[in-house]
């Protein structure tokens, strides 16, 4: 259990993590007192019940851009400026609130702004932790970000709603305010050193083009994603359901549902103290798979108990199977993705669950309407167990953390072109001379040279075969800019020069490899009368294929 704690030795993670810990808290008493607010303003079920939506659905809508702000700039920076903006704007709502100007768009208003910023600080910090922590605590780092806000979330709503009855909403407001600075200025006390870029950085589109061209084409983090939507979606029974569970299936109050609650992120706590040892004697394979038959079961049992202490221990082992999950498939990801693209990985993570929660709340909502409260939990629970066979379906490849370690490549081409970062399309070819003896194992070696180039940032790839001399083979790819190009070459890895030099192993001509770097469509390169310099990006010469 103590290597469970480990991270906390590291100082900037024990004082990032401890002011985080009371930002969760802050985040979690606004949503009571934004409630609470939202009853006393309007007598509208369905506007109390987009409280919660505005405050999560950033997380869906910003969370990608954000992660791509975190890969593009200093993610310090990026952190404070997203802690920044909630802070200004829950203080702003207080002051608002408690000049008696509030009404209940207002207050959706100031919900998904503050929930915006949160989004923007959250793949920056997660993206940051491996480099607070070796690659050794990272599982247990992780870990220990799900007990903060499980911590929160265990006694959170019951401190905002005693904030609430003392005094009132805008002390709610003002407390959630007051609990983003400490985790601003431990951020801002950080001295981080971020590593440079030789290029500037992309433009924000292409950023996030790059993001999600890299997830599909990188097995490791395309199958998480796919699994993780999947278990959102199966398992959302647990929290969506809980208010009904209290009511309908236990016949309590709102203080049975807050022990609900309780019991669910005491669970979490105690699951997300485990991620390390199990991760470390099971593998995470193995350990989803036990667990989505565990959190089934506890799914069902909740469906099946009229017992309060029953329901009780059903929602906790779920809620602690649920959090352990998804802290494994977090560590899959962060382990998975370079560092170029940490940040985007997460953000796609992020949002795959979020998204398979909120339609499966939605979903195992319906079917308490249409059929019962138990029968949802029964067919939620079902699904669970079947969550097996899709990590059977899809397993998760084995990780060396060595793999995605950046490769600086050496060799520069020759340029007598004046280009610029927006010349293009730039068209690659690279000749190899293969025994055709050897010609099936060099294809087969080839199809992993094209996901090396997808998910790195070329289009169109191809391999070709000459007619006439069987021997030569041509792969062929395109990137619609030079500066697209020279950002591709900048995102090699180990695992990539691995591959490539497998490839290049085929290759029987003493002189090499040979390589063509061309301009499709040169029309900007014929000047009919003066230079025309790219005013943004002249002189920005070639740095590294």
């Amino acid at each position: 259990m103590a290597g469970s704690f480990a991270p906390l030795r590291e100082p900037v993670f024990r004082r990032i993590w401890t002011a985080s810990l009371l930002s969760n808290f802050g985040q979690l008493i606004l949503g009571v007192g934004a409630a609470w607010e939202m009853v006393r303003l309007t007598p509208s079920a369905g506007m109390v019940a987009l409280v919660q939506t505005a405050l999560m659905a950033p997380l869906m809508l910003v969370a990608v851009p954000a992660g791509a702000l975190a890969d593009m700039f200093d993610r310090r920076r990026i952190a404070m400026t997203g802690l920044a903006f909630s802070a200004a704007s829950a203080t702003l709502l207080t002051l608002l609130s408690s000049a008696g100007h509030a009404t209940p768009w207002l207050i959706l208003a100031f919900c998904f702004l503050i929930g915006s910023g949160v989004a923007l600080y959250s793949p920056a910090w997660q993206s940051s932790i491996t480099e607070q922590v070796g690659a050794a605590h990272l599982p247990a780092a992780i870990a220990l970000g799900t007990i903060s806000y499980n911590v929160a979330r265990s006694f959170g709503p019951a401190l905002g709603g005693a904030i609430v009855l003392a005094a009132g909403a805008q002390a709610a407001f003002a407390v959630n305010a007051f609990c983003y600075l400490p985790l601003l200025l431990t951020f801002f006390l950080w001295r981080r050193t971020p590593l440079p870029s030789r290029l500037p950085p992309e433009q924000m589109h292409r950023a996030i083009v790059s993001g999600i061209r890299y997830a599909l084409h990188a097995a490791p983090i395309r199958i998480v994603l796919v699994r993780a939507f999947l278990f959102g979606l199966a398992g959302a029974s647990a929290a969506a359901l809980a208010p009904l569970i209290a009511k309908t299936l236990l016949g309590g109050d709102a203080a049975i549902y807050g022990l609900l609650l309780g019991a669910s992120g005491v669970g979490a706590v105690a699951g997300a103290l485990l991620v390390g040892p199990l991760r470390d004697h099971f593998g995470t394979q193995g350990i989803t798979a036990v667990l989505s038959l565990l959190g089934g079961g506890a799914l069902a049992l909740a469906g099946a108990s009229r017992a309060l202490p029953l329901t009780c221990f059903a929602l906790a082992l779920a809620g602690g199977a649920n959090i352990l999950t998804i802290a494994l498939f977090n560590v899959s990801v962060q382990l998975s993705a370079p560092r170029w693209v940490t940040a985007r990985a997460l953000s796609l993570f992020s949002s795959a669950l979020t998204g398979g929660i909120a339609i499966g709340a939605a979903l195992w909502g319906a079917v308490a309407v249409r059929l019962s409260v138990d029968m949802a939990l029964y067919l939620s629970g079902v699904a669970m167990a079947v969550m097996p066979l899709i990590g059977w379906l899809f397993p998760l490849p084995a990780l060396d953390e060595t793999d995605v370690e950046p490769f600086i490549l050496g060799n520069e081409p020759e340029v007598g072109l004046a280009l610029t970062r927006r010349s293009g399309p730039v068209i690659i070819e690279i000749d190899y001379d293969v025994d055709p003896a050897r010609a099936r194992d060099f294809y087969g070696t080839m199809l992993e040279v094209q996901r090396t180039r997808l998910r790195n940032g070329g289009f169109n790839w191809s391999i070709a075969r000459d007619i006439a001399d069987p021997a030569l083979w041509t792969e062929r790819y395109q990137c619609p800019t030079w500066g697209d190009y020279l950002h591709m070459r900048e995102r090699f890895t180990q695992a990539d020069k691995a591959v490539q030099s497998r490839a290049g192993s085929f290759n029987r001509s003493p002189g090499g490899l040979r390589v063509r770097r061309r301009l499709e469509r040169p029309f900007g390169s014929v000047r009919w009368r003066s230079d025309s310099p790219d005013p943004r990006q002249e002189g920005l010469g070639y740095i590294g294929p």
